[in-house]
């Protein structure tokens, strides 16, 4: 099954893809129809209304989630490519909702007084179906509502103003996420699955989330030992090699370029860059 939260008569509304179709369902955003334990009534609900998935306004699959939990130098190449050690852990950083943007939106830029150094990083996401505390991995795997892309947008200056990865991660409206919510029944452990970015029709990064040091299963059990994750947290899983910053010359983000950042089984984020 495939979720989304589409804008649609001035309103939020939680949807099923349905083909060419999303059939409009009675919560307003994903995040609610999770917290409502509503994904078997979801996949079979055909009451609402139907409007055509061509040119629907696709807001954030979770447009304000409590959580946005990141996962930094997780596949091996982009941890050799910044020079990094292997980690033994996660390394884990925050964004917030307002950084969130739908996922043919535009990405607006910081003011280029403020910085420059935007750079690229497509990731799998996830997102919690149920609140869980210290899962083991059939626990993890069950607290999965299923997968979605991110482009985690960054600030490379601010990221590396200090230790902490913060200031240069959650700029307002950067952060595209989408296009579904696609449920682990169909894409089990998010394991196996190819990813990529473009760049003005260049390919930038490819890789797979076979790569990923620490998957979604482990990240879930560890993240849970922390804190409970509840319905609609964001997990997102980290970006394998061929970011901007590591390359020579580097490349960034200008305004009027066109980002495409796609998941294998879960669609594609086509967003272009505009000033602020």
């Amino acid at each position: 099954m495939e979720l989304v939260t589409v804008r649609h008569d001035g309103a939020l509304r939680a949807g099923r893809i349905e083909g060419d179709d999303i059939v409009l369902l009675r919560w307003p955003t994903v995040k609610e129809l999770l917290a409502d334990d509503g994904l078997a009534e979801a996949a079979t609900d055909d009451g609402g209304e139907v409007i055509a998935r061509a040119g629907a306004d696709l807001a954030p699959i979770v447009p304000r989630p409590d959580k946005v939990i990141c996962v930094g130098v997780n596949y091996a190449d982009h941890i050799a490519e910044m020079g990094r050690t292997p980690p033994d852990h996660p390394t884990y950083f925050a964004k917030y909702g307002r950084a969130l943007i739908g996922a043919n939106d535009d990405i607006v830029l910081p003011p280029t007084e403020a910085s420059t150094s935007i750079d690229w990083e497509c990731e799998l996401a996830l997102v919690i179906g149920r609140p869980v505390r210290n899962a083991g991995p059939e626990e993890a795997l069950a607290a999965i509502a299923g997968y979605c892309a991110l482009n985690d947008v960054s600030v490379r200056d601010w990221q590396t103003r200090t230790t902490q990865y913060v200031a240069g991660k959650t700029w307002e409206s950067t952060t595209p996420v989408g296009p579904a919510l696609v449920t682990t029944e169909v894409l089990g452990d998010g394991r196996g699955l190819n990813l990529s970015t473009t760049v003005n029709g260049v390919v930038k990064q490819q890789s797979s989330t076979e790569h990923l040091v620490f998957g979604p299963l482990e990240i879930v059990a560890d993240l849970s030992r922390i804190m409970t994750l509840d319905p609609g947290d964001i997990i997102t899983t980290g970006t394998p090699g061929g970011v901007g910053v590591a390359r020579n010359p580097q490349e960034f983000l200008s305004a009027g370029d066109e980002v495409v950042v796609e998941v294998e089984g879960v669609g594609r984020l086509v967003n272009h860059c505009v000033g602020s």
